[in-house]
């Protein structure tokens, strides 16, 4: 299946963060190889592919969490591995796969830590601060949960809150490692009408990682499909998300068709193909 990019001058210069010739590896493992990509401005970019493909790498390196083994992120022009650590918390921020907590953290107390990029010795906390709190609080509907103990939440309530602590954080790029891992279809989906929220009303750029390709299907602007530390397809659902693809990428059998609802494709899993 040949690699179908949509890569316009307009789209280049758009383009707020990117990946060129990356490659990223653990010890002698090679996990990414010689990987280009653009991020789009106000922009939703979904990365999907299998288990073991490289996508959480691939987020954490943009994020400049891992060191490329060769080639750079580019982020606003510049190389990311140059800019200073605050600096880039002030325009990016993450939410990793399974973050940690310490112990006896209530949720206002985590959600505050996102505000750290904008504060320095000569100025702590501010009137700012605190409404940057709670409107990702509110946001996230975790409001009622601030004075609660991190310890004491669900495991989809915990999610939501990280969700605000990055919100806090106020940048125009938001990058999400599995947003609604521990979450139930329905809080899964009001996980990602806010980031549609965000994307439509505050022009923000958001990178995630999903597992569940209908949904990210339905709530994305561009859809990146990896394999095996490679980029196979990137572009529009409508366009890349082919039942060739799905078996090329997932080695699942299954039929496409339009979504009666939304409009955007529609994967029926059938199972995976025979082999020899």
């Amino acid at each position: 299946m040949s690699v179908h990019t949509e890569k316009s001058t307009e789209e280049v210069t758009a383009s707020r963060l990117q990946a060129t010739g990356l490659s990223v590896g653990y010890g002698e493992r090679s996990v990414i190889e010689d990987l280009d990509l653009q991020i789009e401005s106000a922009k939703i970019t979904t990365i999907i592919g299998p288990n073991g493909c490289g996508k959480s790498t691939l987020l954490r390196s943009m994020a400049r969490l891992l060191k490329p083994t060769a080639g750079q992120v580019v982020l606003d022009g510049t190389d990311i591995a140059t800019q200073r650590t605050k600096d880039v918390a002030r325009t990016l921020g993450l939410l990793p796969q399974s973050p940690e907590a310490p112990d006896g953290l209530t949720v206002s107390d985590l959600v505050s830590r996102g505000r750290h990029p904008h504060q320095a010795w000569y100025r702590q906390w501010s009137r700012d601060d605190a409404a940057a709190v709670d409107e990702a609080l509110v946001l996230t509907n975790t409001d009622h949960l601030a004075d609660r103990g991190i310890d004491a939440l669900s495991g989809g309530q915990r999610q939501r809150v990280w969700m605000a602590m990055v919100l806090a954080q106020q940048t125009d790029l938001v990058m999400l490692d599995e947003p609604t891992t521990y979450l139930d279809l329905a809080h899964a989906v009001e996980v990602l009408e806010l980031v549609t929220r965000l994307r439509s009303e505050r022009s923000k750029t958001v990178v995630m990682v999903l597992h569940d390709l209908n949904l990210a299907v339905r709530y994305s602007d561009q859809v990146v499909v990896m394999r095996d530390g490679k980029i196979l397809a990137s572009g529009a659902p409508g366009t890349i998300v082919t039942e060739d693809m799905l078996r090329e990428a997932f080695d699942l059998n299954a039929r496409v068709i339009e979504d009666p609802v939304f409009g955007c494709p529609l994967i029926i899993p059938i199972g995976r193909p025979a082999r020899d």
